[in-house]
């Protein structure tokens, strides 16, 4: 969010605009763009607030959402599968975490799973043949196709992923990988 007005200017030019563009779509002159941006002026709260909301406007819609960064190949386990299946899939996969889903309703995300619980249940000396759903933890945070990263971001700081949705149905997830490959690609 913009706070000082003296970051118009590096704004305008991040996004590419001219100081006309951005007096249109901010509804007042070029010439005030001009003087605010070379410091001649000390211009009107009221024209600084329309500035301020078309640049945040801007940076809203120009935001990466879920849909641009979400995994589409989604490898799931049932609560009924077994820590070592979990382990053979994750080491098949290189995958460290997955979503575990309800047997008898594919599209349910019950919790998930990662290396540090199948880990932990080594240490506790707990069978590889028990069931996933002895040591999984909650749902992952659902979010929708239409989640602005930046909010994604903070729930992975928390979650190792994120489960993204539309209409219901499950159509991605989103790792810290997942995030930073696409962000610093």
């Amino acid at each position: 969010m913009i706070t000082d007005i003296r970051e118009i200017k590096e704004i305008r030019k991040k996004y590419g605009l001219t100081q006309s563009e951005l007096a249109k779509i901010a509804g007042v002159s070029q010439s005030l763009i001009a003087k605010i941006e070379s410091n001649m002026i000390d211009p009107a709260y009221s024209k600084i607030k329309q500035i301020f909301e078309a640049i945040n406007k801007l940076q809203h819609k120009k935001e990466m959402k879920a849909k641009d960064v979400l995994n589409k190949n989604i490898i799931f386990l049932k609560a009924s599968d077994t820590l070592k299946e979990a382990t053979q899939v994750m080491k098949k996969k290189n995958i460290s975490q997955l979503p575990v889903i309800d047997p008898k309703h594919k599209e349910v995300v019950i919790g998930m799973i990662s290396e540090a619980l199948i880990l932990d249940a080594i240490m506790k000396k707990i069978s590889p043949d028990s069931k996933v759903s002895e040591i999984m933890k909650d749902c992952p945070p659902i979010v929708a196709k239409d989640a602005e990263i930046s909010m994604i971001g903070n729930l992975l700081k928390f979650y190792p992923m994120v489960i993204v949705k539309e209409k219901g149905k499950t159509i991605g997830i989103i790792t810290k990988a997942d995030l930073l490959g696409k962000v610093y690609k």
